[in-house]
């Protein structure tokens, strides 16, 4: 426990956070008869502390961000060097800050050539929103302002403003503020496990992309602007698609002239064992937004790549581009994200994850004979674990997230941060993580899954 927590009056700090704390993705009902907040007060490397004392294993690198671990005191120096040098400059009316600039660079660098030019904003939200005001003035520059139609997935994430709501394929989230709004579409996400059937993963993987075709066709080919997927969705439960998936997709954009977005604002800086998800899952998008793993977490920060084929007519034909946040391309968080690279690059933690990868399937892998896991899948340092009631069908439990969500807080009651999508546990530690600690990941998860199994066995015969 640090010596802050020590001097903290923590029932007094949960009572003045239920009082007056609004959080997120929570139901505040439910969330106040329990009691209030879990207060953590210290990190170092994969592990966290709460108030109390008690040490966590964090299996979601905060919230799948922390890439280069917790505790680096190099991103608190760089902060506070960049805040007695220039705290704030904004990037508006034809100025730049350092940082800023080089960040920009620093980015294009571990891109392919196409990506030249970086916009930057302040979280993968507002990355998704830029790019819905960036593709439909883009077609109307073009002469074709009736582009303007969006597709994504079901169950994809890709922020929760409004706009990237509506980008989105979350039902639950849709189902407040009147979303989508018009103009966005969703077609079938490529996850085989629960839609394969008794198709072979290939097969799913060219089934799942027709849906996409089908979405075009339906919506008229010039009325859509583009198309966004994560390479891997994190949120809708990691789902890998079947190698097939991504290239068919591509050749169905590039069929229709349809613009290919990747949203790696998980995938992104090493997560997959490359610095891109996109490079995993081969294939080529027209733009990139990403964020979490671009400073770690450290700061609040996000950015789009844009590739040349797009830049160059929007800057030939265009005009003053309205559109722009106070902070975007903020000198410190800029300043950070580019130390957080630099830390990525001499640490070699992207091939860190690579060759990390075939550990951490392997130790997933070893769940596979527990009586509620029907399936483990990874690629680099993210993976699942998925929790069916009968695994030879594929079935599941009733009421979709109630199993999860007590798996969920058996990992936490037991030293495990391990996120629960529905009925499927997700992990995505931090790339420092040693093989040791992969190992202990693995036990503490075994365990909650042991815990689990009792509680829901009864159900199962």
């Amino acid at each position: 426990m640090s010596i802050h927590a020590k001097n903290l009056n923590i029932a007094e700090l949960v009572a003045r956070d239920t009082a007056h704390h609004f959080h997120p993705f929570t139901d505040h009902k439910a969330f106040h008869a329990e009691g209030g907040a879990r207060v953590i007060t210290q990190a170092d490397g994969v592990w966290i502390w709460d108030a109390n004392g008690n040490k966590l294993l964090d299996g979601m690198a905060g919230l799948w961000c922390v890439n280069v671990g917790y505790g680096r005191k190099e991103l608190a120096e760089v902060a506070y060097r960049q805040m007695l040098d220039l705290p704030y400059y904004n990037t508006f009316f034809k100025t730049t800050t350092v940082p800023t600039t080089e960040l920009a660079a620093k980015i294009s660098s571990h891109m392919p050539e196409r990506f030249k030019h970086i916009f930057f904003v302040n979280s993968g939200s507002e990355a998704n929103d830029t790019i819905v005001r960036f593709v439909r003035h883009y077609w109307k520059l073009m002469g074709k302002p009736y582009r303007t139609q969006i597709i994504g997935r079901r169950r994809g994430y890709h922020g929760s403003t409004m706009i990237a709501a509506s980008m989105g394929g979350m039902e639950g989230m849709h189902g407040q503020g009147g979303l989508p709004l018009p103009g966005f579409h969703h077609v079938q996400q490529p996850y085989w496990y629960d839609f394969g059937r008794d198709l072979t993963p290939e097969q799913f993987g060219l089934e799942a992309a027709a849906d996409l075709e089908k979405k075009i066709l339906e919506l008229g080919p010039d009325n859509v602007a583009a198309f966004i997927g994560e390479p891997i969705q994190g949120a809708a439960g990691v789902l890998i698609p079947p190698k097939t998936y991504w290239p068919e997709v591509q050749k169905i954009c590039r069929k229709y002239g349809i613009i290919l977005i990747a949203d790696e604002v998980i995938s992104g800086f090493g997560r997959t064992g490359n610095w891109w998800g996109f490079e995993t899952l081969g294939f080529e998008p027209d733009i990139v937004p990403m964020a979490k793993g671009l400073s770690s977490g450290y700061q609040p920060i996000g950015a789009i790549a844009f590739s040349d084929r797009l830049i160059k007519d929007f800057f030939d034909k265009g005009e003053e581009f309205y559109h722009g946040m106070t902070y975007a391309g903020h000198p410190v968080a800029a300043a950070v994200a580019l130390k957080n690279i630099e830390i990525i690059e001499a640490e070699k933690l992207v091939e860190r994850a690579r060759e990390l990868g075939g550990y951490f399937a392997e130790g997933l892998a070893s769940l596979n004979d527990h009586p509620i896991v029907g399936e483990t899948r990874s690629v680099g340092l993210i993976g699942a674990i998925e929790i069916a009631k009968d695994k030879k069908s594929r079935a599941r439990f009733d009421k979709p997230g109630r199993v999860g969500t007590i798996c969920r807080d058996h990992c936490f009651n037991n030293g495990l941060i391990m996120r629960a999508c529905w009925d499927t546990m997700v992990l995505a530690p931090p790339l420092v993580i040693s093989k040791k600690e992969i190992d202990e990941m693995v036990r503490l998860a075994r365990v909650a899954l042991d815990k689990t199994y009792q509680d829901v066995r009864a159900e199962m015969t």
